[in-house]
């Protein structure tokens, strides 16, 4: 499972289309029924983001494509919340860059992208809006590729893939020549561009809580992405926290993700994101390990 895993987050300047090309994605990977109705923008969930249109908080979700399953991460657009961009970089291993056809990078493009490179992250390259009226792509992926220069990026960052897409129309083209009526060229450049997580799944359980959140039936719940070894529901595990303290519990709760929605289930392996149960008072930076972990093994990342 470990190697059809792909994590990606979006990265994008506020009002290039990052929520629209989501729901663009999840439509083409039939998270919604036919007869179910849409949301717009249904990542922007929390109701300052739905009134201003932009993305505040980090919201996970996973679409199933072919034998892939893709965690995609949606993230804060906006340089004001860069710690929370942080931390959602440090779960994926790629990211879609998202660049008006009109526009060009802008100052909060530069900021986040800048992050991603210093991680060595590779970014896929999305440039969005292509039927808008002015396009013009070529120009936009050239203002790209100097800006990656700019920041100093590396040979094999500057050899990045570029995919055009009209999220609003839903639809992705690897040429702007080559018509397209979907979103199949994205996915397929996603499935053979994005790494597989690294990690030993044959390691004790370590995990890396960047998220927190509250339950009103489960209580306080951590997301993060499994670093190594595998998990199960109702398992013994210990909590790291950031003064090195420890202590321990039993996970009430393990969930996934099916396209938006949380759901049960009853084992995570090396490289999923997951959210978990059963601490009360789990912070962000802190570490949830196998018991096994604090004595035999150092601790990661």
């Amino acid at each position: 499972m470990q190697e059809l895993i792909r994590n990606i987050a979006i990265i994008a300047h506020v009002d290039h289309g990052k929520t629209t090309l989501v729901d663009a994605m999840l439509k083409h990977a039939g998270v919604f029924r036919e007869n179910e109705q849409i949301t717009e923008r249904v990542m922007d969930s929390n109701d300052l983001e739905k009134e201003r249109g932009i993305t505040i908080l980090s919201k996970n979700l996973s679409v199933h494509h072919g034998r892939f399953k893709i965690n995609i991460v949606d993230t804060p657009g906006h340089a004001d919340f860069g710690g929370e961009v942080e931390r959602v970089l440090k779960m994926v291993d790629s990211v879609l860059l998202l660049v008006d056809a009109l526009d060009g990078p802008m100052p909060q493009t530069r900021f986040v992208l800048k992050k991603s490179l210093d991680l060595g992250l590779k970014p896929i390259v999305v440039i969005n809006k292509v039927d808008r009226p002015g396009a013009r792509p070529a120009e936009v992926v050239d203002m790209v590729f100097d800006l990656f220069c700019e920041l100093n990026a590396t040979d094999e960052q500057l050899d990045f893939a570029i995919v055009y897409t009209s999220a609003k129309l839903g639809y992705a083209m690897l040429d702007m020549n080559a018509a397209s009526s979907s979103m199949e060229p994205l996915f397929a450049v996603i499935e053979s561009n994005v790494r597989p997580p690294t990690g030993d799944q044959n390691a004790p359980f370590q995990m890396l809580v960047t998220n927190i959140d509250y339950n009103d039936y489960i209580g306080r719940i951590a997301t993060g992405k499994i670093f190594n070894g595998k998990v199960t529901a109702g398992e013994n595990i210990a909590l790291v926290r950031r003064d090195g303290s420890v202590v321990k519990g039993r996970i009430s709760k393990l969930l996934g993700y099916e396209g938006l929605k949380q759901v049960d289930i009853p084992s995570a392996c090396t490289g999923d994101i997951v959210t978990v149960a059963g601490f009360s008072e789990v912070g962000i930076g802190e570490t949830l390990a196998a018991a096994i972990i604090l004595s035999a093994f150092p601790m990661s990342p």
